[in-house]
């Protein structure tokens, strides 16, 4: 914070504090509001006065003209951290340290510069749900499975800086983030002052290790989602480089109508930007609607920037900004410190302040929302909740479903089911559990449904995953926690769980009929991508928490909810959904009372200390880990090694074989491990061959610290469908060298015995979905050294230059179908120099030889699209790009 020549002073109260005005660059009143924090991240951050003034000009220049423009370096005030991605962060840091050592280094210079908060939100599995000791029985078998990994946490918290850990049993990170880590506005630490001696006030910004970091957008907090590999260089107080993006705006106006919910809008966003394409693009709110929406109806909406395929969803900061604040426990002094410098620095959302400049404008009617549905796989599938019966039966007219029925026995008893039979409803996390109105309004109806005799269909797997303990606490105060629980809707955990595919098993009788009928899940998250949510489940759908508790009582997705009753009551009189739904007049008043400021501060006592578990678990400082060669959870990964302090280039794609060959919309979660480790895996084989057995397996999540495991499982969802492998989905392609048949990871050490490279050839859209760095990484370990793809997901594309992978593009209206490719040829890509940073040629010719020696060339543009990413791929990643530049400066 050395550009003095930007420096001012702002007076808030008694206090005074240094900050850098944007006004101080032309045109910046007119500035979208997500361009402004960028400028000044850019005034503050830039080496020298002079760097700072071009990397301003360059936001200004593009913002002013509505387009993408130049690079620019952007460094977070903080880094937030999810256990499953985490873990691995932190396993990377502990093997930086000893390749620093190794180098000549002082392993003492890995250590994050910036604050990292990481809570451990995604290990707990709902293995037990619907009965009042699930909470108990699911922590204490998350315990016994992750005591290793846990132990690891613990170990990096005491020994590197500026690490916070939040235990198991206390939320999600989102949620947490905005209830208790987001500021909005930061002041610099003691040393960190202006010239005048004050502290350095700027904005709150975050990357974050979950693709869902934008859930603190709905408070004005710009973050976004990144891999692993680049939050790690983030924490080690490297700047993230980005084009500035282009900037769609969505002007809203009026108000919604009674009983539609912030999941509504959420879901409408998605069908909306998705069909805009905002890939790429930054998107923000502004108009006289936003403030009919309250900071975690906006939460909601910012959560799901992931599925809209935008980089961040911001609101502007206004008066419903601080009275969350106040809500949630932030001092006077720091509320009031967020007023003025919103105010100060343009971001406050005044309807007459001047107009901002955007690459297209989007207009809704908050008042045209209604209540929606959105699948059977994809957020963005919207359908209203009126015609999703309807939309239900043509679904599976579409996928030539038949009218075939099943007979399960469910606890003796016998029940005809057929396609649609719901075979999980959660009230998860994430999306809507940061709402208190959408919580409520669930808890409403499910203590009317009780008082009305009705019940889950028997089954039904019902889950309830509250965001955070004062969730749990709001609906216990307002006396609606018993209501759920007469539904079978007791709180089996404090963390992700559905949404992640942590569901747990579904029940027996479903699962034996599982290839018989396609089954359902509702759930109340913002993912429900193919084979996501269950193995067992081929249709899942998202929506409010309300309609979740309203598909439980029918027990199937082919029910219409504004006209079929959702069961008799003790009379045998059909109950409607009319009949209990939650009075919003009610559901207000009940907010009006018991969200309270109180209830925020009792969620979040202890915070920090965890149960008894937790702090059982012992973790002595060190300068390097002690690595376990027995741990099947924790392994050194192989990333460094034969790392020298010089670049070496990385070595042509010469006569690569195809590892995969897929079509469009491959998601993270079709690359990336994820869901249960299967019986008959790779994976599988080598944990029985270190001695684990399979109901210890856990899942691919909780295994993220180790390579092995993760290499093993990468390409193999349940749902892929690779066009190698002869029409059989899962993990399987074609041996080019052997021929036949083999897994990906059998295939991928065939290759690597040979010193045959392997490339992935894609379709569009490829890499959608979280931000898992293991999507990258796993591939990595496996030997791809080139994706050839239509169109890339964004968080992706830079994921995999971060571990040396090469992304190429075929130009437009090309693809590698219609080029006639099959996926049995060599491919070699011409020559690439980067010693300017970005590639030249951008072009570069693809040669592409079949069996025969018959060959087809083509042209795919270079997709390393900044310099720094030039750099990160000559080192062979950003990981020892980021490692030569700490030890060369000591």
């Amino acid at each position: 914070m050395a550009n003095r020549e930007f420096e001012a002073t702002l007076q808030v109260g008694e206090a005074g504090y240094t900050y850098y005005p944007v006004s101080a660059v032309e045109g910046a009143e007119r500035l979208p509001y997500a361009l402004t924090v960028l400028l000044e991240n850019v005034l503050r951050n830039g080496a020298t006065p002079a760097e700072a003034r071009i990397l301003a000009d360059r936001v200004a220049a593009a913002g002013l003209a509505g387009e993408q423009g130049a690079e620019v370096e952007f460094m977070p005030a903080r880094v937030l951290l999810q256990d499953f991605t985490g873990v691995p962060v932190f396993v990377d840091f502990a093997v930086m340290r000893e390749a620093c050592a190794a180098l000549g280094g002082d392993p003492a210079v890995i250590n994050p510069q910036v604050p990292c908060d990481l809570v451990i939100d995604h290990s707990v599995i709902a293995d037990e749900a619907g009965c009042a000791g699930s909470l108990a029985a699911n922590m204490g078998l998350e315990f016994e499975r992750n005591r290793e990994r846990y132990e690891f946490l613990k170990w990096a918290q005491e020994s590197f800086r500026n690490v916070r850990i939040v235990p198991p049993g206390m939320g999600i990170c989102h949620q947490l983030n905005i209830e208790e880590f987001a500021s909005v506005v930061m002041a610099s630490p003691a040393g960190a002052v202006g010239a005048d001696g004050t502290p350095v006030v700027y904005f709150d910004t975050l990357v974050g290790t979950d693709s869902h970091t934008p859930t603190a957008n709905g408070l004005g907090v710009l973050g976004w989602g990144v891999g692993g590999i680049e939050a790690e260089a983030a924490a080690l107080g490297q700047s993230i480089t980005t084009l500035v993006p282009p900037v769609v705006g969505v002007e809203l106006t009026g108000a919604l109508a009674p009983g539609v919910t912030a999941m509504d809008v959420a879901l409408t966003f998605a069908k909306m930007l998705r069909e805009r394409g905002v890939v790429g693009c930054f998107v923000e709110c502004f108009g006289e609607g936003v403030a009919a929406l309250s900071a975690t109806q906006r939460a909601c909406i910012a959560n799901m920037t992931p599925e809209y395929g935008c980089t961040c969803t911001l609101f502007p900061v206004d008066g419903r900004t601080l009275d969350y604040l106040r809500l949630t426990g932030r001092s006077a002094e720091q509320v009031a410190l967020v007023e003025a410098y919103a105010k100060a620095q343009g971001l406050w959302g005044d309807p007459d302040a001047v107009p901002r400049v955007y690459a297209d404008v989007l207009r809704l009617d908050l008042g045209t929302v209604t209540p929606s549905v959105a699948g059977p796989s994809r957020p963005h599938d919207l359908i209203a909740r009126a015609e999703a019966a309807e939309r239900f039966a043509a679904i599976c007219a579409e996928r030539g479903l038949d009218d075939r029925t099943v007979t399960v026995d469910i606890l003796g008893e016998p029940h005809e089911l057929t396609h649609g039979a719901l075979a999980i409803a959660a009230v998860t996390s994430c999306t809507t559990a940061t709402d208190p109105a959408m919580m409520l309004a669930a808890g409403v109806l499910a203590r009317n449904a009780a008082a009305r005799g009705l019940r889950p269909a028997p089954w039904v797997k019902t889950i309830l995953a509250p965001g955070s303990r004062a969730t749990e606490l709001l609906l216990e105060r307002a006396g609606l926690l018993e209501g759920l629980q007469a539904l079978g809707f007791y709180t089996c955990g404090f963390g992700c769980m559905s949404c992640i595919g942590n569901s747990g098993p579904v029940m027996g009788a479903l699962h034996d009929v599982a290839d018989d009928i396609e089954l359902a899940s509702v759930l109340s998250g913002n993912r429900n991508f193919e084979g996501r949510i269950s193995p067992d489940v081929a249709q899942n759908y998202l929506t409010a928490p309300a309609n979740v508790i309203a598909y439980a009582l029918a027990g199937t997705m082919a029910v219409d909810l504004e006209r079929d009753p959702l069961g008799v009551d003790a009379t045998g009189n059909p109950v409607y959904l009319a009949d209990i739904a939650p009075d919003p007049a009610e559901v207000a008043a009940l907010a009006e009372r018991f969200v309270t400021a109180d209830l925020y501060e009792e969620g979040t006592r202890g915070m920090y200390e965890g149960d008894a578990a937790w702090q059982a678990l012992g973790a002595e400082p060190s300068a390097t880990f002690a690595w376990d060669d027995d741990s099947t959870y924790v392994r050194c990964p192989p990333y460094f090694d034969g790392m020298t302090r010089a670049v070496t280039p990385p070595a042509p794609v010469a006569d690569a074989a195809v590892l995969g060959y897929f079509g469009d919309f491959i998601t993270t979660d079709h690359i990336s491990p994820a869901g249960a480790i299967a019986s008959d895996s790779p994976a599988a084989r080598y944990l029985e061959g270190h001695g684990v057995e399979p109901a210890a397996f856990n899942t691919y999540g909780s295994r993220r610290g180790n390579h092995e495991v993760m290499m093993r499982g990468t390409f193999a969802n349940v749902k892929l469908m690779n066009k190698l492998a002869e029409g059989r989905r899962g993990g399987w392609t074609r041996d080019v060298l052997r021929g036949g048949l083999a897994t990906v990871f059998d295939a991928a050490e065939h290759y690597a015995d040979h010193d045959v490279p392997s490339i992935i050839l894609a379709g569009k859209m490829y890499g959608s979905g979280s931000s898992r760095d293991w999507a990258a990484k796993g591939p990595s370990l496996l030997g791809v050294r080139a994706v050839i793809a239509e169109s890339f997901e964004r968080i992706h594309r830079s994921n995999l230059i971060g571990m040396g992978i090469l992304p190429l593009q075929f130009l437009e209206g090309q693809s590698a179908e219609g080029l006639g490719l099959d996926g049995t040829e060599g491919y070699t890509v011409g020559g690439i120099d980067f010693s300017a940073g970005l590639p030249e040629p951008a072009v570069v010719e693809v040669r592409a030889t079949r069996p025969d020696g018959t060959e087809t060339a083509f042209e795919a543009r270079v997709r390393i699209d900044t310099p720094t990413e030039g750099r990160y791929y000559e080192n062979g990643g950003i990981l020892p790009f980021v490692l030569r530049d700490l030890v060369a400066r000591g």
